[in-house]
C-alpha cells in the first residue's frame, strides 16, 4: 500500500482575481510565499518522496514547505483549460455562448474549448500513481486533485463533490491492489520552527 499526499500550490495573483490559470505559468504571489515559508510538512511526510507539477507555482510551494527541490512530473501538470485560460471565471459563467459549467456538472468527458477533459487528465495520472515506489507528497493543482480524489471516492464529476479542497493541508489517498481510498482526515502543514 502506497500513500499519496496531495498538496495544492499556494495562491497566485490570478487565483485571487478569479482568473482561469490552467497551464499558464503564473508564480506564487508575495503573500503566498511569505505564508508558505512559515509552514512545513509534518512527520512522516517530511521524509516522503517529493514531486510537483513543473509549473513554477507548484515547484516553489514544494521547495518552501519541504526545504528541498521536488522532482518535477509532467503527469501532475494542471488540466489544460484551452481558450479559457487567462479569462475571469465569473465572466465565462455569465456568457451564455461560453458553455462554461461548474465542475459539478462536467462528468468525465466535458472538455473546455481547446482544452482537456477530466478523463484526459485521468489517463495520465493513473499510470503515474500506480508506479509510485513509496509514500509520496505531490504538490499540484486543484484540477489534478479533483481527478485523484474522484478516483478515490467514486465521484464522477456529477453533483456535489464529497470533498472540499483547501490549501495548506495534505489530502491522503491510499493506493493499493484493490483500488484507491481517500483517508477521512486531512493532514495540516505545521508551523516551521525557527
Amino acid at each position: 500500500m502506497i500513500r499519496l499526499g496531495l498538496l495544492r500550490h499556494g495562491h497566485t495573483a490570478w487565483n485571487r482575481a478569479g482568473r482561469v490559470q490552467g497551464r499558464t505559468d503564473i508564480p506564487l504571489d508575495p503573500e503566498a510565499r511569505a505564508g508558505l515559508a512559515a509552514l512545513c510538512l509534518p512527520a512522516p511526510w517530511d521524509s516522503a518522496d517529493l514531486v510537483s507539477s513543473p509549473l513554477s507555482r507548484a515547484v516553489e510551494t514544494a521547495r518552501l514547505v519541504a526545504g528541498r527541490a521536488p522532482a518535477q512530473q509532467d503527469a501532475l501538470m494542471e488540466m489544460n483549460w484551452g481558450h479559457w485560460e487567462g479569462q475571469e471565471a465569473a465572466r465565462l459563467r455569465a456568457d451564455p455562448d461560453a458553455d462554461h459549467r461548474d465542475i459539478e456538472s462536467w462528468g468525465w468527458d466535458y472538455t473546455p474549448p481547446g482544452g482537456e477533459s477530466p478523463r484526459d487528465l485521468r489517463a495520465r495520472l493513473e499510470p503515474w500513481a500506480a508506479a509510485l515506489p513509496r509514500d509520496t507528497v505531490a504538490v499540484c493543482h486543484i484540477g489534478v486533485m479533483r481527478v485523484v480524489l474522484a478516483l478515490a471516492t467514486g465521484w464522477a464529476f456529477e453533483g456535489p463533490a464529497p470533498f472540499q479542497i483547501k490549501r495548506n493541508r495534505l489530502y491522503v489517498v491510499e493506493i493499493g491492489e484493490t483500488g484507491w481510498r481517500l483517508m477521512p482526515e486531512t493532514v495540516r502543514l505545521e508551523a516551521r520552527v525557527r
